[in-house]
């Protein structure tokens, strides 16, 4: 059966005339999809055209599976999705409003070490339909104010749905360009045509370190493109959009925490306006090790005292597996 999350206004438009309707309704139902309304709730339709809805469409929305509070309040969903599979997305709440964090492929193929999304490969991309099914869902229950993509998957690994899913958010749902973070590992070309689409979303780039030869050992995509490349493109990112990068740098005890680690990242990042993120690694497998808060905070306190910005990244969730790293697509237990 088919669904109508995914439908345009002109798609939506040539349905209903089929159906006997005038195209203004396509706005009216577009408008109850864009809430997450089910069709017998769309009371400025006739009854009769839900009914013909109900019969031959389905809406197309994602299903909570499981939903798991934190004790900090983080809230984390395993939905399923209408195209088959499950994903998590989490929602954490901070004094200026409530942000989700939105997962847009099943899996992931860049085999990050430190991150549980790509323990089991990509399965498949996320529609655009599907990724704001995520936000739909969510929204009913929770006012979203930011989203950012940074669940499990590289969103410039499905770029084209990517970009849809953020022009939709903005036209659709309200949500500002400036209030969306975009989270890569450092597709190049993904990055530059990104940089071309007039949109000034955050650029957050997955660095990790600041040195090729230890980003080879902890990030596949490091074979594919050099700190120089990847940095060069978030320059430009910055030039078209003035849009300041954040550097997500997750910090790992005893790996790419040392001196010359913090030199390199000076180093990279002297020619780059840029926030640096040091985010204390989650645990999601018994070869990494995680550093103390202290080691975090004089981590990024060093790179203050270089002229660097930095904060630590406050962890959310990790009690529920919700915190950066660690999402993954199965049902808790399983």
């Amino acid at each position: 059966m088919n669904e109508l999350l995914s439908k345009n206004i002109d798609e939506l438009g040539e349905i209903l005339v089929k159906m006997g309707e005038k195209p203004f309704v396509a706005k009216q139902l577009k408008a109850w999809l864009d809430k997450g309304a089910l069709f017998g709730e769309m009371t400025n339709l006739s009854k009769s055209l839900r009914q013909k809805l109900s019969d031959n469409y389905t809406e197309g929305y994602a299903k909570v599976v499981e939903k798991l509070t934190s004790t900090d309040g983080t809230i984390k969903y395993l939905m399923s999705m209408h195209g088959g599979g499950l994903i998590e997305c989490v929602v954490m709440t901070y004094e200026h409003g409530s942000t989700l964090c939105v997962s847009t492929q099943i899996g992931c193929r860049m085999g990050c070490t430190f991150c549980a999304s790509g323990s089991e490969g990509l399965i498949r991309n996320l529609s655009t339909a599907e990724m704001m099914s995520q936000f739909i869902e969510v929204n009913k229950h929770d006012r979203i104010s930011n989203v950012v993509l940074m669940g499990s998957g590289e969103p410039l690994d499905n770029y084209d749905n990517t970009v849809a899913f953020i022009r939709a958010l903005n036209t659709e749902q309200d949500i500002g360009m400036r209030h969306i973070s975009l989270s890569t590992c450092g597709i190049v070309q993904g990055i530059l045509k990104l940089a071309r689409e007039n949109m000034q979303v955050t650029l957050c780039l997955s660095l990790h370190s600041a040195l090729d030869n230890k980003r080879k050992q902890i990030m596949p995509t490091a074979n594919a493109y050099s700190v120089k490349e990847i940095i060069d493109a978030a320059k430009i990112y910055f030039k078209n959009t003035g849009r300041r990068i954040i550097i997500e740098y997750t910090l790992i005890s005893g790996f790419n925490d040392s001196g010359s680690d913090i030199d390199a990242l000076v180093s990279v990042t002297k020619a780059l306006s840029c926030h640096i993120n040091v985010i204390p690694l989650n645990q999601v497998s018994g070869d990494l090790t995680e550093p103390s808060q202290k080691q975090a905070y004089a981590f990024a306190a060093q790179l203050t005292s270089r002229g660097r910005s930095a904060t630590v990244r406050r962890s959310l969730g990790s009690d529920i597996e919700g915190a950066c790293g660690q999402l993954k697509f199965k049902r808790e237990g399983q």
